[in-house]
Order: structure tokens, then C-alpha cells, then sequence
């Protein structure tokens, strides 16, 4: 497949997972971001060029995930819409969004792989800015604390997770012919 057009059905695939996740779950259809991330994963480890290393990244990816988005559930600083199968714990749409996140990052977010500080600046806009729109635009989180502490906690959550997803992927990745292990 041609790379440009893996790199834009990378982007756009993912954002459809995401929509599909925020939107779902702000209208009481949880199961609609979970179809989604099956369909985007099942082509991107189809068509991505990419199989071995997309199922380690989601390997690393999703219980991080989980227990980032589940520390802020237990915490009270963040409610979710639609919160099943736990009130305390990441719900099952959230899951969706960080799969489908974990194959961006050997795809169309590949470029912050070598470049920890813009990883993790990513990470400290990026994903506060998801949390934000996901409340005003679509319902699909609320804040339990004063927007401005959930902001800030988000914003260095994300700035730390980025960049370690890159580091525990490089960690587990197997020798190449020629290179020393780390």
C-alpha cells in the first residue's frame, strides 16, 4: 500500500475511532466507539505493513491506558459517560480510544518515536484538548474537580505516557540483526 495513503487512513481512521468513542458515548450508544476501534485495528493490522509491532504497542498501550483513565475515574477528577462495566474504572468506549491511539503511534505519530520532549509536549497539549472537547462538545466526560487541576493533571499524565509508550516499545522490541541490545 502505497505510504502516503496508509499515512492518511492512519489519521483518519483514528479519528473516526475517536469521534466514533466521544460521540457514542455522549449519546448513550458505548458500543459504537468499540465497533469502531475493532474495524480500524482489524484493517490497520491487515493493511498497516506493521502487524508485529502494532500488537506490541497495544500490548504496552492499553493496560497504561486503563490505568491512567481508571487513576482519574477512582479519583472523582474525571467521570465518564457511560461508564461500563465500573463507575471507578476506565470504561469500555475509553479502551476503544487508546487502541486506536496505540496504532498511531507506529503510523502517522511515528515522527515523536526519537523525539521524546516533542512527544511528551504533545502529550501535555494533546491530551488535555481531547478531554476538553470530549466534555463541551459531546458529554462523554465531566470534571469532579475544578477544570483547571483536571487540565493540569491530564496535561502531565500525557506528557509523561507519551514518551514511555515510545521508551517500553523500544525496551521490548526484539534485537535487530547487527545492533546491540539495550
Amino acid at each position: 500500500m502505497d505510504s502516503r495513503l496508509l499515512m492518511v487512513g492512519n489519521v483518519v481512521g483514528f479519528q473516526a475511532v475517536w469521534m466514533a468513542s466521544i460521540a457514542g458515548a455522549g449519546q448513550g450508544l458505548a458500543w459504537a466507539g468499540p465497533l469502531a476501534a475493532v474495524l480500524f485495528v482489524a484493517g490497520m493490522l491487515a493493511f498497516g505493513g506493521k502487524a508485529r509491532q502494532d500488537l506490541r504497542m497495544l500490548a504496552i498501550t492499553l493496560p497504561i491506558g486503563f490505568l491512567l483513565d481508571s487513576a482519574f475515574a477512582a479519583s472523582g477528577w474525571l467521570r465518564y459517560a457511560e461508564p461500563m462495566p465500573w463507575v471507578f474504572a476506565a470504561p469500555v468506549w475509553i479502551w476503544s480510544l487508546w487502541a486506536g491511539f496505540a496504532l498511531t503511534l507506529n503510523h502517522s505519530l511515528a515522527f515523536l518515536r526519537t523525539r521524546p520532549w516533542a512527544g511528551a509536549a504533545f502529550g501535555l497539549v494533546g491530551g488535555p484538548l481531547a478531554y476538553w472537547t470530549a466534555a463541551g462538545a459531546f458529554d462523554a466526560v465531566s470534571f469532579g474537580v475544578p477544570v483547571a487541576w483536571a487540565m493540569a493533571a491530564l496535561a502531565i499524565g500525557w506528557a509523561v505516557v507519551l514518551p514511555l509508550l515510545f521508551g517500553l516499545d523500544q525496551r521490548l522490541a526484539p534485537a535487530q540483526p547487527g545492533k546491540a541490545a539495550a
